[in-house]
C-alpha cells in the first residue's frame, strides 16, 4: 500500500511544477487513496520512512557523497568548473528548475489527513509515537521549504493539497516574501520540536529527534538573519531597491511583521542563538586524541572514526545518521573514494591556507610554518584537523585487509593529476581522509556500508557563536566557552584572541571568500568565527550556503579568483617522471590538446580549470549578483499566465534574471 500512496503523491501535479491540464485531468486524490491508509502508527512511520532518503543528504553509490557537496566553492574543486562562476553561462531554463512542489505536496497530504484524525483520537497506536511521526513530517516540510528559501528566496507558502481547479492553483502561486517563508519554516520546526521525542523511537539516531529540529531551526534563523543583514537595501530582500515583489499587487504594500528590516534581522538572530543554545548545552563533543592511526597497535581516535563508523549511535555529537546495509543492497561509494582521489573533488589551496598553526597563529605570521613544497610540509605544526584529514602520499589508508574490497588504495599514492576518468583524478592534488574507514571490506565497488552523518551537534556551537556576534558585536560567556571547546578538540591553541590580533585581512582575502561581505572585508573577529566554521565543517556540505548568506562573492564581480591546488611547480613536479623514459609526464600549453596540467607561467600552483584555452574559466572565477538566487524557468510563468503573457502571471522572476529562456543573468 505504501508504494501505491507514494506513486499517487509523486505523480500528482502540485501547483505549477508540471502541466495544469494534466492536473485537471486526474481524479480527486480521495478517490484514489484508500481511506484506511494513515490511520495507525506503523503507517505513519512508513510514510515518513519514504522521505528520509529523498530529502536529507547522505552518501551515494556514484560520488563522494556528503563529503563532496562543497565542490564548486573556494574550499573544494572538482574536475570541471561550475557555470555559476562564469557569468552568462548559467541560463534561464525553459522548464524544470527549483520551482517544484512534489515534496511539499507529500507533506501537506499527510498533515491534512492525519492531523484531524489525531485530534479526534482516531489514530491507532502509542500516542507519543504518533506525535513523533507527525513531528517528522513537519520537519520534512520545513527542510524542503528551507531548500526553496536558499535557492529561490520568495516562495509560495502552501499548507494544503490544492483542488483540481485552475483559479486556486494560480492564486496559490503568489510568492511570499522570503522572511515570511523563513518564519513559516521556524513555525513548522517549533511544531516538530513540541511533537518529537528527545530520543528518536528506534533509539539509534536513525530517525529525527527534537535536537535535530532545534539545530535546523538555528541554521534557518541564522541563514535568514545574516541574509537580511548583508543584502539589506538590495533587490534580494523585501522592500529593498528593485525588489521584484513590489511589482505585484499582493506584495506592493508589504510590511515586516516586526516593524522594519533591522528588527526582523534581530528576530532571526535571536531565534538562531536560542535554538543553538538548546542543542549546544545538551551534547558532548567527541574526543579527539590527535592520533591518525597507521598501525593496528595505534589507539583509535573517536573523532576521526566518527565520520566513517558502521554504527554512529554511540557518538553523542551525532544527532542523525543514515545506516547502510550490504545484505539489503543499501550501500555507497564513500570509502573507496576516501582512500583514493575523493571522486575527483579536492581541497583548494584556499582551504589549506585557512587552517591555523597549532599555536593558533596564521601561517603567514609563524616561524613554525614549513611551507608548501610538499603536502607533508603543509601539515607540519598545523591545526590538528588538517593533520588528521589531509592525506599524504605514503600514508596507510587501509589497516584491516580484506578480499571484499579491491577498489581502494591501501597506501596513498602520489596524487594522480594527469589521468581523468572514473572519479580517480586528484583534481587539486589535495585530498582528504574524512570519511575513511580503515577496513578494506568497505572498498568493494560501490559496496561500502559505513554510516553517513546528517546532523552533527558541533554546528550548534558554531551557530551560537556567529549569531551572538552578529547580534551584538560581542561574544558572551557561552560563545567564548564554545569557541574554546572547539579549538581544544581541534588541538589548536584555545587563545582565539591571539589569533584575532594576528589576523591580516588583506592576507586572508587572497584565498578565503568568507573574508568578504558585500565586497568589503569583514572585521577580524567575525572572520575568525567564520574561519572556525570553515575548518570544523570542512567537506560537510554547508559552505555554499554560508557563502551566499554572507554575500561573500561580490568581490568577484569585478575581480577574478583563481582556483588553485598544491604547489605542483616546485619539488613535487619530480613525482611525475616516467620510470622508463626519465621524462616528465606533465604536459602543458593552452593550445596543446594533450595538456594535462596548468602551465608554471600561470602559477606555481596547479590550476585545474586553466589547462586549455577552451576553458571558460581560464581567466578565473567571476560572479554575477543574480547568481545568489536561482532563476525560475519560463514554463512556470506561462502556465499561470493569461494568453501566455508572462507579465500576467502572479509569479515574478528573481533579481537580475530575465524572463526569457536560454539567456544568462542581466547583472
Amino acid at each position: 500500500m505504501r508504494n501505491i500512496i507514494r506513486t499517487v503523491i509523486i505523480g500528482v501535479c502540485g501547483l505549477t511544477f508540471s502541466c495544469c491540464n494534466d492536473f485537471l485531468d486526474r481524479e480527486p486524490i480521495s478517490n484514489i487513496t484508500p481511506d484506511v491508509y494513515l490511520t495507525e502508527e506503523t503507517q505513519l512511520a512508513s510514510y515518513a520512512n519514504g522521505m528520509y532518503a529523498d530529502i536529507l543528504p547522505s552518501n551515494s553509490s556514484t560520488s563522494f557523497g556528503i563529503f563532496g557537496i562543497d565542490e564548486h566553492t573556494d574550499n573544494m574543486a572538482g574536475e570541471s568548473y561550475s557555470n555559476k562562476y562564469v557569468p552568462g553561462q548559467w541560463k534561464v531554463g525553459q522548464s524544470g528548475g527549483e520551482w517544484s512542489f512534489d515534496i511539499i505536496y507529500r507533506c501537506n497530504y499527510f498533515l491534512e489527513r492525519v492531523i484531524p484524525l489525531w485530534k479526534d483520537n482516531a489514530l491507532m497506536g502509542a500516542e507519543e509515537n504518533i506525535k513523533h511521526y507527525i513531528g517528522e513530517i513537519y520537519f520534512f516540510r520545513a527542510y524542503e521549504y528551507f531548500n526553496k528559501l536558499q535557492k529561490l528566496g520568495d516562495f509560495p507558502i502552501i499548507t494544503t493539497t490544492m483542488p483540481d481547479q485552475m483559479e486556486p492553483l494560480v492564486a496559490a502561486s503568489k510568492r511570499m516574501p522570503r522572511n515570511e517563508v523563513a518564519r513559516f519554516i521556524i513555525q513548522d520546526l517549533d511544531s516538530a520540536i513540541v511533537l518529537m521525542k528527545d530520543i528518536d523511537p528506534d533509539g539509534h539516531k536513525n530517525r529525527l529527534s527534537k535536537k535535530c529540529a532545534q539545530l535546523l531551526k538555528s541554521r534557518v534563523a541564522l541563514f535568514e538573519g545574516t541574509w537580511l543583514k548583508y543584502f539589506k537595501g538590495t533587490a534580494f530582500v523585501p522592500n529593498g531597491e528593485g525588489w521584484p515583489g513590489k511589482s505585484k499587487e499582493y506584495n506592493a504594500n508589504y510590511q515586516y511583521p516586526s516593524g522594519d528590516i533591522d528588527s526582523e534581522i534581530n528576530y532571526f538572530l535571536e531565534q538562531a542563538k536560542n535554538a543553538a543554545y538548546e542543542v549546544a548545552e545538551n551534547i558532548t563533543l567527541t574526543e579527539n586524541n590527535g592520533i591518525f592511526r597507521q598501525s593496528l597497535s595505534d589507539p583509535v581516535n573517536p573523532y576521526f572514526d566518527m565520520f566513517s563508523a558502521e554504527d554512529m549511535s554511540g557518538y553523542d555529537e551525532v544527532l542523525l545518521w543514515r545506516k547502510y546495509d550490504k545484505g539489503l543492497g543499501i550501500t555507497h561509494a564513500g570509502n573507496q573514494f576516501a582512500s583514493r582521489g575523493n571522486a575527483g573533488v579536492g581541497l583548494t589551496r584556499g582551504m589549506i591556507n585557512t587552517f591555523l598553526m597549532e599555536d593558533g597563529t596564521p601561517f603567514y605570521t609563524s616561524s613554525n610554518y614549513s611551507g608548501d613544497e610538499t603536502i607533508a610540509d603543509v601539515k607540519k605544526n598545523r591545526d590538528g584537523r588538517l593533520n588528521l584529514f589531509l592525506k599524504v602520499p605514503g600514508q596507510t589508508n587501509l589497516l584491516i585487509l580484506s578480499s571484499e574490497g579491491t577498489h581502494g588504495a591501501i597506501i596513498e599514492p602520489v596524487p594522480d593529476i594527469t589521468t581523468g576518468g572514473a572519479g580517480w583524478t586528484y583534481s587539486t592534488g589535495y585530498t582528504i581522509s574524512k570519511g575513511l574507514n580503515f577496513d578494506q571490506k568497505h572498498c568493494g565497488n560501490f559496496l561500502s556500508y559505513t554510516g553517513s552523518i546528517t546532523f552533527r551537534g558541533v554546528e550548534a556551537l558554531l551557530n551560537y557563536m556567529e549569531a551572538c556576534y552578529e547580534l551584538t558585536g560581542q561574544l558572551d560567556d557561552n560563545a567564548k566557552h564554545y569557541w574554546r571547546l572547539i579549538r581544544e578538540r581541534a588541538h589548536c591553541d584555545i587563545d582565539y584572541e591571539k589569533t584575532i590580533a594576528l589576523t591580516d585581512m588583506s592576507e586572508e582575502a587572497k584565498w578565503n571568500w568568507g573574508a568578504y561581505s558585500k565586497g568589503e572585508l569583514v572585521d577580524p573577529t567575525l572572520y575568525n568565527i567564520r574561519r572556525e566554521r570553515c575548518c570544523e565543517l570542512m567537506a560537510e556540505g554547508l559552505r555554499y550556503m554560508d557563502l551566499c548568506r554572507w554575500r561573500a562573492m561580490d568581490q568577484m564581480i569585478n575581480q577574478s579568483y583563481h582556483i588553485e591546488g598544491f604547489k605542483l611547480w616546485g619539488s613535487m613536479q619530480n613525482w611525475y617522471i616516467d620510470e622508463n623514459t626519465g621524462e616528465s609526464i606533465l604536459i602543458y600549453g593552452l593550445d596543446n590538446p594533450e595538456s594535462n596540467v596548468s602551465s608554471p607561467e600561470r602559477s606555481l600552483y596547479l590550476r585545474p580549470y586553466e589547462k586549455s584555452s577552451k576553458s571558460l574559466a581560464l581567466d578565473g572565477y567571476r560572479w554575477a549578483m543574480a547568481h545568489y538566487l536561482s532563476p525560475i524557468a519560463i514554463q512556470h510563468f506561462l502556465i499561470t499566465s493569461n494568453n501566455n503573457d508572462v507579465e500576467t502571471s502572479p509569479i515574478y522572476q528573481n533579481p537580475g534574471w530575465p524572463v526569457v529562456p536560454n539567456e544568462g543573468a542581466l547583472y
